[in-house]
């Protein structure tokens, strides 16, 4: 694409395979032709990230979809193209096959490679944080991002602000005991106690396997944009009736009871069960009157409206990597709505000016 952010790629052949393998959040695409030996391009590798909003779509060569930043054409009448769709331009590629070096060990094909990783290192100051924060350190959980988090927190019911430490040291207790207990446990009978009575490491890894499982009912390949099933999936995350609060990162985390000892000042705020019945004017009613301070406030709140979760959740690869030498802001919890217009305004405090005027017998006016 003209206007796409990504190298370029230094591949040509008449026809080709392309392969793929996944590691966390990163895909690493193949580009291998199908006769090397009349090929004088050799094979090229991309690894893929994708960002809030990156995917890969096939669609006639003829429709491309907007922001089709890369595109891979085959040979077939009519031809199709093989499309990374990125809106945001948060995803991006590279060249080469080299995976993020600071990423850790993949929580879905690496699963215990990942949990020696994250047990290992409990020392690490990393894991002073709260465990809602942790798991988007892609240090040690390289996979997990937003919603996966509020998904396995929610199932173990664990406070999503308390220590991270102090979660996962239990875990590492737990297995010690359990190695102690019966030493001759066999893989099978592992597995079955692990799915009977899975841990926050465990639902890492069996909580994204559900979404890769399910994926052609959680998705709709013919509508990409329709979420319907995957929403319906979904037990907290922006599920109505959920409690959610802004990390120290800037992020939103749902959750259900209390937040735990490391929550940042604020009440939580609940998510509506369902959309309040917008509020009817009576036409015959009089006219309302506002004071002046009123209408100032109300400018002022229309002016700066409040933020969709989108705009709350855009920096997500942006957590997915330390930050180091960079002020942390605290941020409010909840915000006030803006006030409805003055026309359908039902009641107004007066101001001492307006009420002296009535008991004088003039009358205020919009």
């Amino acid at each position: 694409s003209a206007v796409g952010r990504g190298p370029e790629v230094p591949f040509r052949s008449e026809a080709y395979r392309i392969s793929a393998i996944a590691r966390g959040k990163e895909l690493r695409l193949t580009l291998s032709a199908l006769d090397p030996a009349a090929s004088t391009t050799p094979p090229q590798d991309l690894v893929f990230r994708f960002g809030m909003s990156g995917s890969f779509r096939l669609c006639p060569a003829a429709e491309l979809p907007r922001h089709a930043h890369l595109r891979f054409l085959t040979r077939e009448s009519p031809p199709r193209a093989l499309c990374f769709v990125d809106p945001r331009r948060f995803g991006s590629w590279r060249l080469g096959d080299a995976w993020e070096p600071e990423r850790g060990p993949c929580v879905v094909s690496e699963y215990e490679a990942f949990r020696r990783n994250v047990l290992k290192n409990l020392d690490d100051r990393a894991f002073d944080k709260p465990i809602c924060e942790v798991l988007l350190n892609q240090k040690y959980f390289n996979g997990i991002g937003n919603y996966l988090r509020a998904e396995i927190l929610y199932r173990l019911k664990i406070p999503p602000f308390e220590k991270a430490r102090t979660v996962l040291e239990a875990l590492k207790d737990q297995e010690q005991e359990r190695r102690k207990k019966d030493p001759s446990l066999t893989l099978s009978k592992k597995v079955k106690l692990r799915q009977e009575n899975p841990d926050l490491l465990e639902l890492c890894h069996a909580v994204p396997m559900e979404v890769i499982m399910a994926e052609k009912q959680l998705f709709d390949p013919e509508h990409p944009d329709n979420y319907a099933a995957f929403k319906n999936w979904l037990q907290c995350y922006l599920v109505p009736g959920m409690s959610s609060l802004r990390d120290r990162s800037g992020r939103t985390i749902w959750f259900q009871g209390e937040p735990g000892p490391m929550a940042p000042k604020g009440e939580p705020r609940k998510t509506p069960r369902k959309k309040s019945p917008q509020l009817k004017a009576d036409p015959e009613a009089p006219i309302p009157k506002v004071t002046p301070r009123a209408l100032k406030q109300h400018h002022r709140a229309a002016a700066n409206p409040l933020k969709s979760e989108e705009e709350e959740e855009e920096k997500e690869e942006e957590a997915d990597k330390p930050r180091k030498g960079r002020a942390h802001r605290k941020r409010k919890v909840t915000a006030a709505p803006a006030l409805p217009e003055p026309e359908v305004l039902l009641s107004v405090r007066r101001s001492r000016r307006i009420s002296a005027h009535r008991g004088k017998g003039e009358t205020g006016s919009l």
